[in-house]
């Protein structure tokens, strides 16, 4: 059986009348919207920790820094400890 998406196509309209991008340009960003909201918790906490990590930042300020951010995420999890959030890291 194929798999339905939902249509966008009013969102595609809406961006390509009120900015630059072509109709694909359009459905593509949609679609990588979606999918970062997508993400689950643990992989959101996981690829912030690389990507703070990578960028120099040291685990103390990390994992403040995730918990702070994890309330503005479009469906906010419930609250995470920062040993929570160590443990969804390392384990």
């Amino acid at each position: 059986m194929l798999e339905r998406r939902p249509s966008h196509d009013d969102l595609i309209d809406h961006l390509v009348r009120s900015t630059a991008l072509q109709r694909g340009e359009a459905a593509r960003v949609i679609l990588d919207v979606l999918a970062y909201f997508d993400e689950s918790t643990e992989d959101f906490v996981r690829r912030r920790h690389r990507e703070l990590q990578s960028g120099g930042a040291v685990n103390a300020e990390i994992f403040e820094r995730i918990a702070a951010e994890l309330p503005h995420r479009a469906v906010a999890p419930p609250e995470l400890s920062l040993r929570q959030l160590r443990r969804i890291v390392y384990g």
